[in-house]
């Protein structure tokens, strides 16, 4: 087994978005830790988890796409992070409603998902 990906753009830019979700949501627990009004939690602080877990998962699902022997196997595993990068989008869509000074920064995670979206593209196409 591999442990060093063919795709490297597609690779670089997984472990981009995973440094980029760990900051943002450094940044973004502060904002949303403290208790509402109504003394209840924020909610929104599970999507900064979720965004680092998530896009944890990016880079070694890759190379687990690529180092399948058969085919079909390479096709479910480039699903399977398809999935996560959905997911991943869609908490990013989540944080953007939350109450926090941090939004900025969570629109430049989208738009660097679009991009990983588009390699990704390209690179189920070679699997």
């Amino acid at each position: 087994m591999r442990s060093k990906p063919q795709n490297k753009k597609l690779y670089k830019k997984a472990l981009e978005i995973f440094s980029l979700s760990r900051s943002i949501s450094n940044y973004l627990v502060h904002d949303l830790a403290p208790l509402q009004k109504n003394g209840n939690e924020d909610p929104n602080i599970y999507f900064t988890g979720d965004i680092i877990r998530q896009s944890d998962e990016l880079a070694p699902k890759i190379i687990n796409a690529e180092n399948q022997i058969f085919q079909d196997d390479r096709i479910k595993h480039a699903n399977s992070l398809i999935h996560i990068t959905n997911r991943l989008y869609k908490n990013c869509e989540r944080l953007e409603q939350s109450e926090s000074n941090g939004k900025e920064f969570v629109i430049l995670l989208r738009k660097e998902l679009r991009k990983f979206k588009r390699l990704q593209h390209s690179w189920i196409m070679t699997l």
